[in-house]
């Protein structure tokens, strides 16, 4: 049974619905998180669509030393404020550190740990102490039962506003590959699932100095989720992806935002 994890009136988890969790890889300035942040809610509203905010205040994790990794954590968590105060929306972004946590906790609706961090004990721990949902990211180097002990070291702290995230598999050098049996196998562990679309269709260093991505393929990996259950679409999203700083390859373009969830809302329906 799927445990509902609720932020204010949206519910993770329920049977009516799925969630959409969206916005830019990274924070690249004020004017464009406000102005995307306005313009999906207007998208996800006319849908009928819960929304969450997403976008980075630092990308801990890019290939290159050279590559843009965002505000930082206090200017970056000061505009997602904003996003919140005027916008109206629940927020979430990246942490990295325990250090983090703390002030993170004060604006973020949703920590989420990276993929790579998923297995570090202490920052599940601080995460889990905060009370706030934590959403762990699956390594690609695990199998989605593997999952199982990053949970317990949440419930540990007595936290059970969890999500778990699907984000692709390790397939040779510089490939993902999905598997949509993840989405029933982790939700047996008790916990919504959101499926990530946009980093599914990575091709990590791919680009030599840069990850590559197929981003053609987003569309195609959010209806199978959404036909296989799971109970969020993690999908980043950027007016022009080509000029994005950030995972640009891996993007659905904001134009193609509502005829995708319009989609998947149909099949949505259909089920039930």
């Amino acid at each position: 049974m799927v445990k509902t994890v609720s932020i204010d009136k949206i519910k993770f988890g329920g049977k009516e619905n799925f969630v959409l969790i969206s916005g830019p890889c990274v924070i690249e300035s004020r004017t464009m998180v406000l102005s995307m942040a306005k313009r999906l809610k207007e998208i996800t509203s006319r849908v009928g669509i819960p929304f969450v905010f997403k976008a980075s205040y630092d990308k801990a994790n890019r290939t290159s030393y050279k590559s843009f990794r965002g505000p930082g954590l206090e200017k970056g968590l000061d505009i997602l404020q904003e996003v919140k105060q005027r916008v109206g929306v629940p927020v979430t972004s990246d942490i990295h550190t325990v250090e983090e946590v703390a002030p993170a906790a004060k604006v973020l609706d949703i920590l989420q740990i990276p993929a790579f961090l998923c297995r570090q004990t202490d920052l599940l721990t601080e995460a889990g102490k905060s009370k706030k949902v934590v959403n762990v990211k699956k390594g690609q180097f695990l199998a989605p039962w593997d999952m199982a002990p990053a949970i317990r070291k949440i419930e540990k702290t007595g936290n059970k506003r969890i999500l778990v995230t699907e984000r692709g598999t390790s397939f040779g050098y510089n490939t993902l590959v999905t598997d949509f049996r993840s989405v029933p196998i982790m939700q047996d562990l008790g916990y919504p699932v959101v499926m990530d679309v946009s980093h599914s269709v990575q091709q990590p260093g791919g680009l030599g100095e840069a990850t590559g991505g197929k981003s053609e393929y987003i569309p195609l990996l959010a209806r199978c989720a959404v036909a296989a259950g799971c109970n969020a679409i993690f999908m980043e999203t950027h007016p022009d992806p080509k000029k994005a700083l950030s995972d640009g390859p891996n993007m659905l373009p904001l134009g193609k935002m509502e005829k995708v969830l319009k989609e998947l809302k149909a099949i949505k329906k259909a089920m039930r």
